[in-house]
């Protein structure tokens, strides 16, 4: 009887920390993934067109850099599987032409409400943590010298 206890301790505790190992290759995946830069093309459901919203994603010490065409801003960010979530950012205090400052606000909150996100054909997509609904797309701007 002693013997099956310490055999099912043993099999646990296999499961557990094998699935805490894939947890943390996901995890680095994901932010290996987000790596780049990218240009936001919708908030929601509003197409920004050839839009001046540009961030850049860093996988070495998960940070993000922005400009929001009228401000710059910094922060981190953290990958937990699939969710995604960001700090609170530091902001420049310009000001700049209500329109302008609308899509910055709206930018700004899209980042601050994002939950989860999506890859696929260079477009990185942020959902929302409350309901999953869309509230970013961004392209990643690829490199494309040849060399």
């Amino acid at each position: 009887m002693k013997t099956i206890a310490i055999f099912s301790i043993a099999i646990f505790s296999l499961i557990f920390t094998n699935c805490d190992e894939t947890k943390k290759v996901i995890d680095v995946a994901s932010t290996v993934q987000l790596s780049g830069n990218y240009k936001v093309s919708e908030i929601g459901d509003t197409d920004l067109g050839s839009s001046e919203l540009t961030f850049m994603m860093a996988a070495l010490d998960k940070s993000i850099r922005g400009n929001s065409s009228c401000n710059t801003f910094f922060g981190n960010y953290t990958v937990d599987l699939y969710a995604l979530s960001f700090g609170t950012f530091a902001i420049t205090e310009m000001y700049c032409d209500e329109p302008i400052m609308a899509v910055e606000k709206a930018y700004l909150m899209a980042l601050h409400n994002t939950g989860s996100f999506s890859i696929e054909n260079n477009i990185l997509t942020f959902y929302s943590k409350v309901d999953r609904s869309v509230v970013l797309k961004a392209n990643k701007e690829v490199n494309k010298e040849k060399k």
